[in-house]
């Protein structure tokens, strides 16, 4: 954790030695899908000592299919996001596409992510940078660890409020991704808090011809591998019935089953302090 600059979000801290979880359904479906959710995971973060933000996107613009679902738009998700903020008490992180979307959704989010296809999206990083809310970067699947200094770059020019990066595998291949576990160490050399998306990590991108497949299995050993490398954060998507959820429902954990792997990750975590 030596050289990290700790990233604040909300009440929380990314970075300051405590493994946090950014961990919320992939589509705020709906109110009560996102608080069934998220007050499932903040009990069990509390349990285990882990530090909880909650995810959710309002909008899926990337989707394989122009027809497939999206989302039910900025209002409506920015207003299920509102309210799990305050029933809850926890602080909320959404992905944000346009820049025009960012001044806007840091009124909401505590943490404003940018996706891992607009990684390089110059105009995007600076309008979330102005925002004064940290900003969570996806490093691209097209990019090497090294290549995400340039983003920490751009970010700190803008005068970025806290900087997260975070790994969700590089292609390798069609239709394929791996985890360059070591990257992870290179990353944090660059003196910002590293977050590993576990989920999206096990998709398999366009690989069932009409959607985004993935490997659920797999889940659980690439979550432990980066915990066990030194991660600041774990980003995993979790929904009660993953083979309903209106968008990748290939790879999303099922809720039942969070429980027994954050314990997992918190032991690994504080084996290794």
């Amino acid at each position: 954790m030596d050289h990290i600059q700790p990233v604040k979000v909300g009440r929380i801290s990314i970075g300051d030695g405590n493994l946090a979880i950014i961990a919320g359904p992939c589509l705020a479906e709906s109110l009560d899908l996102c608080l069934e959710v998220g007050e499932c995971l903040k009990e069990i973060c509390a349990r285990l000592e882990l530090p909880y933000v909650f995810k959710a996107s309002f909008d899926k613009a990337n989707r394989t299919l122009g027809v497939s679902f999206r989302g039910s738009g900025i209002d409506e998700g920015l207003a299920i996001l509102l309210k799990v903020r305050e029933r809850l008490g926890v602080p909320v992180t959404t992905d944000i596409h346009l820049p025009d979307q960012a001044n806007v959704v840091a009124e909401v989010a505590d943490l404003l992510q940018i996706p891992a296809f607009l990684c390089r999206q110059t105009d995007l990083l600076e309008a979330a940078a102005e925002t004064g809310k940290p900003v969570n970067v996806k490093k691209g699947q097209f990019l090497s660890p090294w290549d995400a200094k340039n983003i920490v770059d751009k970010l700190l020019k803008a005068k970025a409020k806290g900087i997260v990066l975070t790994e969700r595998g590089i292609s390798f291949g069609y239709n394929a991704l791996i985890v360059d576990m070591p990257g992870l160490e290179i990353m944090r050399g660059f003196g910002v808090p590293i977050c590993f998306d576990a989920t999206h990590s096990a998709q398999r991108p366009g690989g069932a011809g009409t959607s985004t497949g993935g490997n659920r299995e797999s889940i659980p050993a690439l979550a432990r591998a980066a915990v066990a490398v030194g991660i600041d954060a774990l980003f995993l998507e979790v929904h009660p019935n993953p083979a309903r959820a209106l968008s990748d429902p290939a790879t999303q954990w099922p809720l039942d089953k969070a429980e027994e792997l954050l314990g997992q990750i918190a032991r690994i975590d504080r084996a290794r302090s």
